[in-house]
């Protein structure tokens, strides 16, 4: 039996067959554990590289729930669809309209893959009295035909029994041939972290398509865009810190003055958005210098990040 490092403490290869599975505590209280196992492919990806298969216990159950959720609006949809037809007034007189009306309602339900539907005619014949008055021996009766629709569906109970076997699978891939499989699951597992820096990049920098046709200038720009993200990592990175050495559980950062337990540099530069130095001058000379006037929060903030209050200002302590 070999022991080796991977996600969390650690996970214990037993042979080839697989991996004692990881177990985490359910996000709330009486949630059932999350449990995470991993499984190598035989097989590489087509480029070449390495997959392994991941269960999640819950994907398992999200997969599940909403493959029963899909199923469960499409048979509403078909319900709903055999009312129409059933009405004298319906719009759908042929049957490609009602396979297209029902495939439409499957698709919207997303349910295609899990029920089949048939389409069947029937001819409805009626008779009524040519003349008036009432029916006697002589009468005489004209017949008209109506044609109708009915619609029968059935849940393929097999497919969803082979969609189910695989509820909460997904293949992880990577070039790395040394991590064993759980560590290639850690790895997964931080990947929203990489994530965050993206979502600083598109959302709190906004960059957008530009309209450069110079590469050079085009490089430049997401230059000057790292170099922004650099900083804002370096803020969040020097504020925690001294926040765990200082054994603060939060500073003041959210609306309503609660407690942020990991300050984002966002919020931290936020707070200093409406900080400003005003010039008074006279005939282009300058008076007086009103310097701003910092609130307990940003000299907190500005002492965690260990940035003296007179070169944030461009004061000298004695002025």
């Amino acid at each position: 039996m070999q022991r080796t490092a991977g996600f969390g403490s650690g996970v214990r290869r037993t042979g080839q067959s697989g991996l004692r599975p990881k177990r985490r505590p359910g996000a709330r209280l009486g949630e059932p554990d999350h449990v995470w196992s991993t499984f190598p492919a035989p097989l590489p990806s087509a480029e070449g590289y390495r997959i392994v298969w991941v269960h999640s216990s819950a994907k398992a159950t999200k997969d599940a729930t909403a493959r029963q959720a899909r199923i469960e609006a499409a048979v509403a949809a078909m319900e709903d669809l055999t009312a129409r037809l059933a009405k004298p007034k319906c719009r759908l007189r042929t049957t490609v309209a009602v396979e297209q009306a029902a495939a439409a309602a499957l698709t919207a339900a997303g349910a295609s893959r899990w029920l089949r539907v048939a389409v069947s005619q029937v001819t409805i014949e009626t008779f009524r009295q040519e003349g008036r008055g009432r029916p006697g021996a002589t009468a005489r009766y004209r017949k008209y035909s109506r044609t109708s629709f009915q619609l029968s569906y059935d849940i393929d109970r097999d497919l969803v029994a082979y969609d189910a076997a695989t509820d909460g699978c997904f293949p992880t891939i990577t070039n790395d041939t040394q991590l064993t499989d759980a560590e290639v699951l850690a790895a997964y597992h931080y990947q929203p972290n990489l994530e965050r820096r993206h979502h600083l990049l598109k959302g709190v920098q906004l960059v957008a398509p530009v309209f450069l046709h110079d590469p050079v200038r085009i490089e430049g720009l997401l230059c000057c865009h790292f170099l922004a993200m650099l900083v804002q990592a370096l803020i969040e990175r020097e504020i925690r810190r001294a926040m765990d050495q200082a054994q603060l559980d939060g500073i003041p950062l959210y609306p309503e003055l609660r407690a942020c337990p990991a300050p984002s540099a966002a919020r931290v530069l936020e707070i200093f958005a409406s900080v400003a130095r005003h010039r008074l001058l006279d005939a282009g000379r300058l008076v007086k210098v009103f310097q701003p006037t910092l609130t307990p929060l940003q000299l907190q903030c500005l002492d965690l990040l260990g940035i003296p209050v007179e070169v944030y200002t461009g004061t000298s302590p004695s002025s």
